[in-house]
């Protein structure tokens, strides 16, 4: 039988400040991951790091050769309550790793050393699939020293060019994970390069229209303004002196980017070029939580994301 979608999440009192917050989350329920291609330096030291602080177990598909020859290369061995299936073929292994979620033998599904395209494939097979009618789509939550709070930016990993009805979607996810991490009324800010609508600026117009779906009460549960630069969304100063009136200026919880590269040149952007950002990212939308973070993604950045996947359950 498989697993309810991950809409229910448990809730918080107070939103989260800091992504370290999640490793303290401690849960009754016996979690495993099913983890595809986990053969990587950084993969296999997150996990190693998230079974040592008891957040769950792992099923391993991939090269069993080569998993173990990195876990020796890191100092540990690999614990025997631990699954271990060898596939040495990559989008077998996402196959079987995929059908270990679906089945119930696993309750969250994450992606290793793999292209995001070969385990999405077999995530949204129609026979053994995790798919649900809702979007998948994806989240990264941020955590930027120079603003001293979380943020919220979805969807730089998944959907190239969404439509207006996608971004609706996307942006009702994002809402569905910040209302987890306890924002009660999550602002977003739908972005662009200016704030005002230009014909001859595709962003605008579709931050416009769905600006009129939140009017008419199509996007529940949060404040929700567009267009606004980057700069008009994250900072007071600029929002003063553009003088943009909305609550979502210069406060925003939640950043909804119009194309693909917009959100993953701003996500790269802060983790390569500030000082001490931090990351965690996961894919809404499935039967069960998906963890999927950058191949360059440091092993802090998997393991957040594997707190995060785990506390939404």
């Amino acid at each position: 039988m498989l697993m309810q979608t991950f809409s229910k999440f448990r809730k918080m009192e107070v939103n989260m400040k800091s992504l370290k917050e999640l490793l303290n989350f401690k849960t009754n329920k016996k979690v495993r991951i099913a983890v595809a291609c986990p053969e990587d330096y950084e993969v296999l030291s997150a996990i190693f790091e998230a079974y040592e602080l008891d957040m769950g177990l792992f099923s391993l598909f991939g090269n069993v050769s080569k998993i173990k020859s990195i876990a020796q290369e890191i100092g540990k061995d690999i614990p025997s309550d631990f699954l271990l299936v060898d596939a040495t073929d990559g989008q077998l292994a996402c196959q079987l790793a995929v059908k270990a979620v679906s089945q119930g033998e696993a309750q969250i599904l994450m992606k290793g050393l793999i292209d995001t395209s070969v385990i999405l494939k077999e995530a949204l097979n129609k026979e053994y699939g995790i798919r649900t009618d809702k979007i998948l789509s994806h989240v990264m939550v941020c955590e930027l020293p120079f603003l001293n709070r979380l943020v919220l930016l979805s969807d730089g990993a998944m959907i190239i060019d969404p439509s207006v009805p996608q971004l609706k979607e996307i942006t009702m996810n994002a809402v569905e994970l910040a209302k987890a991490l306890g924002f009660a009324r999550p602002k977003v800010a739908v972005l662009s390069a200016v704030e005002k609508i230009n014909p001859k600026m595709p962003s605008t117009l579709k931050a416009q229209e769905l600006r009129e779906l939140w009017e008419k009460g199509e996007i529940p549960d949060c404040e929700l303004y567009g267009p606004l630069a980057v700069d008009g969304a994250l900072s007071l100063e600029a929002a003063r002196i553009k003088k943009i009136e909305s609550p979502v200026a210069g406060r925003a919880d939640i950043l909804i980017v119009p194309f693909i590269e917009v959100g993953n040149a701003l996500y790269k952007g802060w983790m390569f070029g500030c000082s001490g950002p931090k990351s965690a990212g996961i894919i809404m939308g499935a039967k069960a939580p998906i963890v999927l973070t950058s191949r360059a993604d440091s092993h802090e950045a998997k393991l957040y994301s594997i707190a995060l996947a785990i506390k939404c359950l």
